[in-house]
Parts: C-alpha cells; structure tokens; sequence
C-alpha cells in the first residue's frame, strides 16, 4: 500500500494575509480559494516543485477526536531547494524574513553553509508558523 503525505495543514488567524505571504513571498502556486461550503473556505498552495501542498483553512469543524491547531503553533515544517544562497537571495527580495545561512557545528548552529545536508535558514509566517529550509545536494527526482 502506497501512502503519500500530499497535504499539511498550516493554521492561520488571517487567510488572506497568509495566502498573500506564501503566494507573493514564498512562491507558492495557488492550487485552490474557495467557499466549499457555507461558510467554510479552503485555500491549498503548493511550493514550487513540491508533491506535498499546505491548506488555510476557516469555518472547518474539528473533526471529532482531533484539536485544533493554534495559529503559530505549528513548528519545523521543512522544505529542501539544491542552492540555499539562491533560495535565500530569493525570499530576502520577496521580503521574507529569513535568517542568515547555518549549519550545525560542534558548539550548535553556527554562521555560513555546511557541508552535505548541512546548510539551513529559517522563517515563520505572519502568524509564526514556523519554517526550515534545507540545502539538499540534488533534486528530489536524483535522490
């Protein structure tokens, strides 16, 4: 059996602010905005090249056994690009408030990229979500 993780969701106080920020800033395509019942509204972006997307969310119901999540409480989600200073350069012109370039060193995380698998930046969305991107040395489909 064959399980893909296709759809996170990312909780948010304002959609249309953060539909602006990952659209305009992020890049990401918007697959879908709509109203998918009264009074409940879906928003799905995809980052570029991703097979995994994120949905905003308004008016959905937990589902019965499940909490909700709280805007900003969501932390570590993860995406992988093959040049970290390209990708840093692009959110930095797109006015994402992204930290500098890391790498995890003897002492923690310290300054400038690292070696395989080993360079990081980080951001957080307008609610606080936060993000980490991650220097991988090829694209997915050569992995």
């Amino acid at each position: 059996m064959e399980m893909t993780l296709e759809v996170i969701m990312v909780p948010s106080s304002d959609l249309d602010r953060s539909k602006t920020f990952y659209e305009d800033g992020c890049g990401f395509k918007v697959d879908l905005d709509q109203e998918v019942a009264p009074g409940i509204r879906i928003i799905q972006l995809t980052p570029p090249g991703s097979r995994c997307s994120i949905a905003l969310t308004s008016g959905m119901p937990d589902h019965p056994g499940q909490q909700a999540m709280t805007p900003g409480s969501l932390q570590g989600l993860q995406l992988c690009v093959t040049d970290i200073a390209a990708a840093h350069a692009a959110l930095t012109d797109r006015s994402v408030p992204v930290s500098a370039i890391q790498h995890v060193g003897r002492g923690g995380w310290e300054d400038g990229p690292g070696e395989t698998w080993n360079s990081f930046m980080f951001f957080k969305d307008p609610d606080g979500n936060g993000w980490v991107v991650q220097e991988a040395p090829a694209p997915l489909a050569e992995r």
